[in-house]
């Protein structure tokens, strides 16, 4: 088993401190929730792990091997895969360009053609869509997209930032429950979600920020009523 750990990490951007010794932790073949309000620093928390921005204190490690002060495709490389809001797809790009463009950490062009075979034999509505622009996707083809393109590089966690964001309700359970089904092939998965009833149905394990500090960590079964849950949220005492 995999984990993926952040041990006291403090960060922000432009010398404001967002994060104030924030500790998290994640393994493989589970989901893990990050909630709070907006602004409470849960997207830096995933950045930081990723190496997307710097960690100022405290370490980042996937199974005791520090990633902390690497590049983000140094990252992504040791196995730690972000997809960011929206996916992260680049729209006016085919989805053959996308999954191209996902690949580039692979070294051999053998390789990466094999990765991406692979892909599309799983995702046969990417493959019949494989020369249109990834814009032109509906909603759920565009998740389905971005989870294909995060699986190239065969991480062992992948980090969702608001997998359901923009997403109708429908499409938005749909989101949840792909990059849930993520942890049935033994990858880590890690969500920030505002959508915190549908999140709690897939999670594993929670946790709750609230400015910029640890609030909760457990099981989903361990918030015993809505109201405690919303106190937590909004940074009450526990």
């Amino acid at each position: 088993m995999s984990v993926l750990t952040a041990r006291d990490v403090v960060t922000g951007y432009s010398g404001v401190e967002i994060l104030h010794r924030v500790s998290a932790e994640a393994r493989s073949g589970e989901v893990t929730c990050i909630f709070g309000p907006n602004g409470c620093g849960k997207s830096t928390l995933l950045k930081a792990v990723a190496g997307a921005i710097r960690t100022w204190q405290g370490e980042v490690a996937l199974d005791g091997e520090p990633l902390t002060g690497l590049a983000s495709h140094e990252v992504l490389r040791r196995g730690v895969a972000l997809m960011p809001q929206g996916g992260g797809i680049f729209p006016h790009l085919t989805v053959r360009e996308n999954l191209e463009i996902g690949a580039h950490t692979v070294r051999s062009r053998a390789d990466r053609e094999a990765r991406i075979g692979e892909v599309l034999q799983e995702n046969p509505r990417l493959a019949d869509r494989i020369r249109i622009h990834a814009g032109s996707l509906s909603g759920g083809e565009q998740m389905m997209l971005a989870i294909a393109r995060a699986l190239l590089v065969r991480p062992s966690f992948v980090l969702f930032d608001e997998p359901s964001a923009g997403l109708s309700p429908k499409l938005a359970g749909e989101a949840m429950h792909r990059a849930a089904s993520l942890a049935e092939r033994g990858v880590g998965v890690v969500m920030v979600e505002q959508n915190i009833r549908e999140a709690m149905r897939v999670a594993d394990r929670i946790y709750i920020l609230a400015a910029g500090e640890n609030r909760f960590e457990g099981t989903p079964a361990a918030i015993e009523s809505d109201k405690q849950l919303m106190e937590l949220y909004l940074g009450a005492s526990a």
